[in-house]
């Protein structure tokens, strides 16, 4: 299995990327595991918060490409998509712990999530023109809103990464932490969130993110028509094939 579900007594659901041999890069079956956590999660009364989290050394490389690309069309079938449709429906706290890499979906990702904390030294990147891609996730959204136009039009077109620090000081992590503490620290705070009262923590959420997440479904949707289109082209086949023959 490479998701790891867990449940504890006070209502927090935990969700650990357990691929190390591939640094966590989420494949089909990683995504259907994550979608199918979440639905279920939000049916469960006894659920009142998620953490989604890697190990205390690799958050996430992103997509498995190849196991990607293998899916077909982007369409609500697939399982990248369905995750992300599921992502932002999501009406439940997340908190997130991240360390080491997290790359195009583990950064994206975030911009989802309500609480993010991240070891020292993380890699935050979204390479998504560098392989003649576009953003998805509704980042083309999110992070303007987040850090305003041209930081980033920095790391959304120019796909230049960025540290822990300078996503402390951007305010898409709320906090750096020990890696050797990161994980503790994340359930910490996600056991804060589940003892308080779930429905004014939800309605809280809804009333924080409702506009905005209405917006990034229509914004998902565009995003992945256009990603759709640039994966047939020439360029990005090019790119993709340079990509993995660099691997």
């Amino acid at each position: 299995m490479s998701v790891q579900i867990t449940q504890n007594d006070a209502g927090v659901l935990t969700l650990s990327l357990q691929r190390p041999d591939k640094k966590n890069a989420i494949s089909l079956a990683m995504y259907n595991q994550l979608t199918e956590a979440l639905q279920k999660a939000s049916r469960d009364p006894a659920v009142k918060v998620v953490v989604l989290q890697g190990s205390d050394s690799c958050f996430s490389s992103g997509n498995d490409l190849k196991d990607f690309l293998r899916a077909g069309e982007l369409d609500a079938h697939h399982p990248t998509v369905a995750f992300l449709y599921q992502l932002n429906a999501f009406t439940k706290p997340i908190v997130a712990a991240v360390a080491g890499l997290a790359i195009g979906i583990g950064t994206t990702a975030l911009l989802h999530c309500d609480l993010v904390y991240a070891a020292p030294g993380c890699r935050f990147q979204m390479p998504f023109s560098q392989l003649g891609l576009c953003p998805e996730a509704a980042s083309s959204l999110l992070l303007p809103q987040l850090v305003g136009y041209q930081r980033a039009a920095q790391y959304l077109l120019l796909g230049e990464a960025f540290d822990t620090e300078q996503a402390v000081a951007m305010g898409l992590v709320n906090q750096q932490v020990d890696s050797t503490a990161l994980l503790a620290f994340a359930a910490d705070k996600a056991l804060q969130l589940a003892m308080l009262p779930a429905e004014a923590v939800q309605q809280s959420k809804a009333l924080l993110r409702g506009k905005v997440k209405r917006k990034a479904d229509k914004v998902i949707a565009t995003e992945l028509e256009v990603f759709g289109q640039l994966l047939k082209s020439d360029a990005c086949q090019q790119q993709l094939q340079g990509f993995f023959t660099k691997k």
